[in-house]
């Protein structure tokens, strides 16, 4: 299981740790010219001077075109690292900006930004600079959402705040070594290395919501504060204990006796650990719809307990459930498929088949391949009702030639120019380490890649 430090009184000269680090293939530093992220790059600096000069290490900083100054904050930036003889890149976030949902979509472009350095000067590891108070004011954002409750009493996956790691675009890992140290101690060490930094004054805009659960931290006497660590931390720790056990689930009950159709056995239902079975079947559903978040965990719930009742046929998350004496079988539902489109380049199908398509010419289309084209294929094997499986493989992406079905990638037929590969959906943007068992166990299931392995020595998704 991972585990990283996040004391949240980190204070002495050892701010981070970058020692577990793996940067055999270098490194991308996210350096807004903020205290946080100007600090990381120093330290990373010196760690890599000291134990691996020759690791390539870039510092990249996004200028979100927000607000005036942030062309100049960037150029101080890349003075600093030129003084330095750090790499420096600016990347800018160009074209319109959304009129609401701002914060969320300025993260979006960050990290899609930083993906596109990382991809093109072949890094795989991105680091930023989040903090134990950035940690402590997600934990206390997410908290204020479901008001009703209090603070010790919630226990929803989101409360275990940010991961030590994150996994982007099934690519890049993302990094954040300095989520043990205090804002406050960071800014010391600039100080007493003479070097400044910028103040967003975003960052003091009560009109959105980190701004103002950071004031609400610093008025208090830092009781909030402990209270948030520690319940990340803890909610971390059974967030991941939750996903080892769903997977054993996922691994012992689920099998793919056709493409798009997935079959738990009967006894999944009458599995001892609920909790557990709840968490696969959510994650089951998320990626079978092709869907990037989980289903709601109480309709999940009632769900489940309709399942231990006896034979059903549901809908959630755009996922037909039928459970029957053969077995609980998932499928997507035909509603909501694709449109057919051009086949060329890369393609993210119904958010569950990563599709790459070499023909230029215009001529093939990829659409679902639909209930026609589906009864004339091989149905499944095993005792696997033959409606279900035409059901599930009508839903498939198919290559056509005007009406005609060339069928599945794979098949005879098909140029061999055109390649899929399952996609897990709820994990496929944004993979947190605290999710490597289950993520895991569904690749094995659905023939997925694996995600690369964690960057850090000695540490592995699974048990």
């Amino acid at each position: 299981m991972l585990t990283l430090d996040t004391r949240p009184d980190l204070t002495g000269p050892d701010l981070s740790d970058f020692s577990r680090i793996d940067f055999t293939n270098g490194a991308i530093a996210a350096v807004s010219g903020g205290s946080d992220s100007t600090a990381l790059l120093l330290l990373l600096k010196n760690h890599l001077d000291r134990t691996a000069p020759a690791t390539r290490l870039l510092a990249v900083t996004i200028d979100h075109d927000l607000r005036p100054g942030s062309a100049a904050e960037a150029r101080a930036v890349a003075s600093l690292c030129a003084e330095r003889g750090i790499a420096h890149r600016t990347l800018r976030w160009s074209g319109p900006k959304p009129s609401s949902g701002l914060p969320a979509a300025a993260r979006q472009a960050r990290y899609r930004l930083l993906a596109q350095a990382a991809l093109e000067d072949g890094i795989d590891l991105i680091l930023t600079g989040h903090t134990a108070d950035d940690q402590a004011e997600t934990v206390l954002m997410r908290h204020a959402r479901d008001e009703g409750r209090g603070l010790a009493e919630m226990a929803g996956r989101g409360l275990a705040g940010m991961a030590p790691a994150t996994l982007y675009d099934w690519r890049h890992w993302i990094v954040r070594p300095l989520l043990g140290a205090r804002r406050a101690a960071l800014r010391a060490f600039l100080q007493r290395e003479n070097v400044g930094w910028a103040e967003d004054p975003t960052n003091a805009d009560v009109h959105f919501e980190r701004p103002r659960v950071r004031a609400v931290l610093g008025e208090d006497d830092g009781q909030r504060f402990a209270e948030a660590i520690s319940l990340a931390r803890r909610v971390a720790t059974e967030r991941e204990e939750l996903g080892h056990r769903a997977a054993i689930l996922i691994r012992d009950f689920a099998a793919m006796p056709t493409t798009g159709l997935i079959r738990l056995d009967p006894a999944f239902a009458a599995s001892d650990d609920a909790p557990a079975a709840v968490y696969a079947m959510r994650i089951l559903l998320a990626a079978v719809g092709g869907v990037p978040f989980l289903p709601d965990e109480a309709r999940s719930q009632a769900l489940f307990s309709r399942l231990r009742a006896g034979p059903l046929c549901a809908t959630l998350s755009r996922t037909i459930v039928d459970a029957r004496r053969a077995g609980i079988f998932l499928r997507r539902e035909a509603r909501g498929l694709p449109l057919a489109v051009p086949a060329s380049g890369d393609v993210l199908w119904d958010g569950r088949r990563r599709i790459t398509l070499g023909d230029s010419s215009g001529a093939l289309l990829i659409a679902p391949l639909g209930q026609a084209a589906a009864a004339k294929r091989d149905i499944a094997e095993n005792g696997t009702p033959s409606s279900l499986a035409r059901a599930a493989r009508a839903a498939e992406p198919a290559l056509w030639r005007g009406s005609e079905c060339l069928g599945l990638a794979g098949e005879s037929g098909v140029p061999a120019t055109v390649a899929t590969s399952p996609v897990v959906a709820p994990f496929a943007g944004f993979l947190p380490s605290f999710d490597l068992a289950p993520a895991a166990a569904v690749c094995g299931l659905i023939g997925a890649p694996p995600a690369p392995a964690l960057p850090f020595r000695g540490h592995s998704a699974g048990r």
